[in-house]
């Protein structure tokens, strides 16, 4: 082919002539291409040939193909459209002078975007139909060191030449399966390294910024893939004039093409969005948004970044309103949502983007309502966190409601939070059913008992109350007509667990008992205004709920009637035939009347039992019972509060209770009817409890009280409530049962006088209930040593020794801190004495002293500790160690020292022998020195001294006859 194919020659001799002429024209054009390939066209190599190839189909109006071949160290590009002419090759040569003016079919403007093929090759060439051109960075060398102006500036830029502006005829025959190919022999390997990864970079978002591009087949070494324009792609695409006075600040080439594109791309099959703007290739201006975006912005000289000015602003509002088309094409609300863009952008044209989309998404009808009505998101409402089926159901309540997604406070819409939706349900009259719904769909996931604490609530009666807490939830089998008790109970169609996880309660007939609406009315049932139908709703609760007597003491007091049709309270009626009602002609039974026969007939006797109508005693176990003095009456049991005084007396003088910690019972066992029994029935009662193992165990059994607390806690036991009440106001024979003796207690007699006749009622019932049953039962109680004292302290009674001694061992073995000491105290059975006036003998010696009255002589083993219980002085105290005057010293016969190891060597003789002014026989000074007047007194003197008194008389026996020693050893040796 002809050297001057496409006039290359003429081009070439014009820009030699061109540098040859100035020198600087060289160094301009070598440093704008250096720059261009250097800089903004560093790695476009295959967009730029791409970007051609759509050009030249968009010029012949036909769909494109492209196809790039890396083979070895050889770049191909075949593509079918325009075939190459001679402004082409004067564009492709001549820097930022493109021949695409005026065509608004072109991508490229300005004639330098082939310049990017200088980065991976020094020998780009191309060959079309209408013929074939190349450039060589050797020949383009070689020709402008020829020019004698530039040579040396060659030299000096270390042979760096503009390859572009010297094209050379290249003798290379048409393509047969192309329109044209463009040829570059890859300079190197690191080429090879940037194409191989920039043909792998080729997708179809590409397409996108090309359409005139229908496919690019990419062949790497054989291995061949096709990119086409596929549907995983939602395109909204807008183009337009532009106004002249935007372009008045750009280049004169830009002004010549006064037109305007652009295209939202949203993926549609999960594939990544390029993270920069396609202007219409890719740049680095960066781009963090959901979508594509490929326009025909303005770009600065380095061909990288949006220039600003107006035409960019205008552009960023079309692109605003084309994105508003976009979301309201996007059928998916969800969808439609994540395409808003976030407050946060990375760039300044990103933020620009992002400010305009959310100012046009806000006023724009983009949402639909959950009535399917078109809203803008400024005008919309959502709630945060609720469910479609919430949202559904609010659709009629809250205006603009919307499904919640984060981006609408973005957007200008408002985010109620669930309390805030809820407050705005009340008054709002709807039927229950819709309230249900609406319960059944605030339950869809984790439910906030605080958001929804207020949340209306239709009751059956018609009233609308907030907030589900206290309200009842219809349950089981309920009575037809509940509304004399005044309850919250929600209406039937509106029930829904969803109450019950915030704070109502299943009204099942034993749950409507335990409202304190229904013990008020009970309460209150004198002043009802139909005390008949409230009793008869009770009564049915109480049947439904298989109620047991004493589980709800306060039904007690709801009126019903008697046999004679007068009001009563439950409390105060007996059923007929029952033990109670067979106390007739008592006193008590007086103030009880019959229930009427006919609410036996009706609700039966075990109803009316559990109602409080009296008729057997029963037990009622009150649960973790706090021993408190200020905590009150305890309405479970009348009097309550008095054994828990009597308990804390009891266990105060014996058991230390740490402040903080109070005594507590976990479970105590009543019987509650106690308080009906008539002063002359006791003794029945008694009989009657006997013979009943559960009232029985009631009375009998002692109460196990938990004291302190903590690793430190320990258990005492107190007698039971029945034994406190009987006790405490019991008689039995017009006397409190403390006051008698049980039969057959023969170590009380003389103290307590025994009951009479105990109708057979066995000694541990009598016990309980306070009759005395023996001296050890006595003393076992907290109480007792105290009136056992008293008794010994009567003057009217007497005591035997054979009583009084016994009493005596025992109070000598009790705690002396735990007895108040008496006034007066028995010495002998006929003799009682001002306590100030009462010895207590502790040494044997003593008893010979002329005392001025009867000292108390008991077994010495136990004297001291009996005079400390009594608080009385022992004989010791009262003589002290008198001296002893005169006598002689005598030795100790041997034979009565071997009957008496424990005796002393020496004793003193006296003829006569006095202590203090009495005359005695023996004594035994505070030195251990015995002193006698006779052989018996040296006898006991011995014996005494040696703390082996009982051997007195056979010591005595050895002083008159020593030949007896051998043989009264012996006896002593048997004990």
């Amino acid at each position: 082919m002809a050297d001057d194919t496409f006039g290359t020659r003429e081009l070439r001799a014009r820009v030699l002539a061109a540098w040859s002429a100035s020198p600087a024209r060289f160094r301009e054009d070598a440093n704008a291409e250096d720059d261009l390939v250097r800089g903004g066209y560093r790695d476009r190599v295959v967009v730029e040939l791409a970007q051609n190839a759509a050009d030249a189909a968009a010029r012949a109006g036909v769909e494109g193909r492209l196809t790039l071949r890396l083979r070895d160290d050889l770049l191909v590009a075949e593509n079918i459209g325009a075939p190459l002419d001679a402004a082409g090759v004067e564009s492709l040569s001549t820097l930022r002078a493109s021949t695409k003016r005026g065509d608004g079919a072109s991508v490229g403007r300005f004639g330098v975007g082939f310049a990017a093929v200088l980065a991976v090759t020094d020998e780009p060439r191309i060959a079309s139909a209408t013929g074939a051109v190349r450039w060589d960075a050797a020949a383009a060398r070689r020709d402008a060191s020829a020019v004698a102006s530039v040579a040396q500036e060659v030299a000096r830029r270390g042979g760096q030449v503009p390859v572009l502006r010297l094209p050379y005829a290249w003798d290379e025959p048409p393509p047969t399966t192309a329109t044209t190919v463009v040829e570059l022999p890859l300079r190197d390997a690191a080429a090879r390294e940037l194409v191989t990864r920039l043909l792998a970079e080729v997708d179809d978002a590409l397409l996108l910024a090309l359409p005139s591009l229908a496919a690019i087949d990419v062949e790497v070494d054989g291995d061949r893939r096709t990119v086409t324009a596929t549907d995983r792609w939602h395109v909204v695409r807008r183009a337009g004039r532009t106004v002249p006075a935007l372009l008045a600040d750009r280049p004169v080439e830009e002004r010549e093409r006064p037109t305007w594109s652009l295209t939202w791309a949203r993926p549609l099959a999960g594939q990544l969005v390029p993270p920069c703007l396609h202007a219409p290739t890719p740049t680095d201006e960066p781009l963090d948004l959901p979508v594509l975006l490929v326009a025909s912005f303005p770009l600065d000289t380095t061909r990288r970044h949006v220039a600003s000015g107006p035409l960019t602003d205008a552009l960023v509002r079309e692109a605003a309103a084309a994105f508003v088309a976009l979301v309201s094409e996007v059928p998916d609300p969800a969808q439609r949502w994540a395409l808003v863009p976030g407050p946060m952008p990375v760039g300044r044209l990103d933020g620009q983007l992002r400010s305009a989309v959310r100012e046009a998404l806000a006023a724009a009808p983009v949402l639909r309502t959950v009535d399917g009505a078109p809203v803008a998101p400024k005008d919309a409402v959502s709630i945060v966190g609720a469910s479609d089926d919430l949202v559904a159901e609010l659709a009629g309540v809250v205006d603009g409601l919307v499904a919640d997604h984060t981006a609408l406070e973005q957007l200008g819409g408002r985010r109620l939070r669930l309390v805030d939706a809820v407050d705005l349900l009340a008054g709002l009259e709807r039927p229950p059913d819709w309230w249900r719904r609406l319960y059944a769909a605030l339950s869809d996931g984790p439910v906030d008992s605080e958001a929804l604490g207020s949340l209306p609530v239709p009751l059956a009666d018609g009233r609308l109350v907030r907030g589900p807490r206290g309200a009842l939830l219809p349950e089981g089998d309920l009575p037809p007509d509940l509304s004399s008790l005044g309850l919250r109970l929600v209406h039937p169609d509106a029930a829904h667990p969803l109450l019950l996880r915030l704070g109502a309660a299943a009204a099942a007939a034993r749950t409507v008992l335990d409202r304190p609406e229904v013990r008020e009315a009970v309460d209150a049932s004198w002043e009802h205004p139909e005390p008949d139908a409230l009793a008869s709703v009770v009564l049915d609760l109480v049947a439904r709920a298989g109620l047991r007597r004493g589980e709800l003491p306060w039904l007690a007091a709801l009126r019903l009637t008697d046999v004679h049709g007068d009001p009563a309270v439950a409390e105060d009626l007996v059923l007929p035939g029952s033990f109670l009602a067979d106390l007739a002609g008592t006193s008590a039974a007086d103030q009880l009347g019959e229930v009427d026969p006919a609410l036996v007939a009706r609700w039966g006797r075990d109803v009316l039992s559990a109602a409080g109508v009296l008729a057997d005693l029963t037990v009622t176990e009150v649960h973790d019972l706090v021993l408190d003095r200020d905590g009150g009456d305890d309405d479970a049991v009348a009097g309550l509060d008095g054994w828990v005084d009597w308990v804390l007396d009891r266990i105060g003088g014996r058991t230390d209770t740490p402040a903080g910690s109070p005594p507590t019972v976990r479970s105590l066992r009543v019987v509650p009817e106690l308080d009906v029994v008539d002063d002359g029935s006791w003794l029945r009662v008694l009989a009657h409890v006997a013979g009943d193992p559960e009232l029985r165990a009631a009375l009998v059994d002692p109460v196990p009280v938990e004291v302190g607390g903590g690793a430190g806690i320990r258990r005492v036991t107190v007698p039971s409530y029945a034994a406190w009440w009987l006790r405490a106001r019991g008689l039995l024979e017009g006397r409190r049962p403390g006051e008698w003796a049980a039969p057959g207690a023969s170590d009380l007699e003389g103290l307590w006088e025994p009951l009479a006749d105990a109708g057979g009622v066995p000694a541990a019932v009598l016990g309980a209930a306070g009759v005395r049953t023996s001296l050890a039962d006595v003393l076992a109680d907290v109480d007792g040593a105290e009136a056992l004292l008293d008794r010994l302290a009567d003057p009217a009674l007497r005591v035997s020794w054979s009583t009084l001694l016994p009493a005596y061992a025992g109070i000598a073995g009790l705690d002396a801190d735990a007895v108040a000491a008496p006034r007066s105290v028995r010495v002998d059975p006929d003799t009682v004495l001002p306590a100030d006036d009462v010895v207590v003998v502790d040494a044997a010696h003593h008893l010979q002293v002329g005392w001025d009255t009867p000292p108390l002589v008991v077994p010495l083993a136990w004297a001291a500790d009996l005079a400390e219980v009594l608080d009385v002085a022992t004989s010791s105290e009262r003589i002290g160690d008198p001296a002893v005057a005169g006598g002689e010293r005598r030795t100790v016969p041997v034979a009565v020292a071997a009957l008496l190891p424990g005796a002393p060597d020496e004793w003193w003789e006296h003829d006569e022998l006095l202590v203090a002014g009495h005359p005695v026989s023996w004594w035994v000074a505070g030195n251990g020195d015995v002193h006698a007047a006779t052989l018996d007194g040296l006898a006991r003197g011995l014996a005494w001294a040696a703390a082996a008194w009982p051997a007195r008389w056979p010591v005595a026996a050895v002083l008159e006859d020593e030949r007896r020693a051998g043989e009264l050893a012996d006896e002593l040796r048997l004990g």
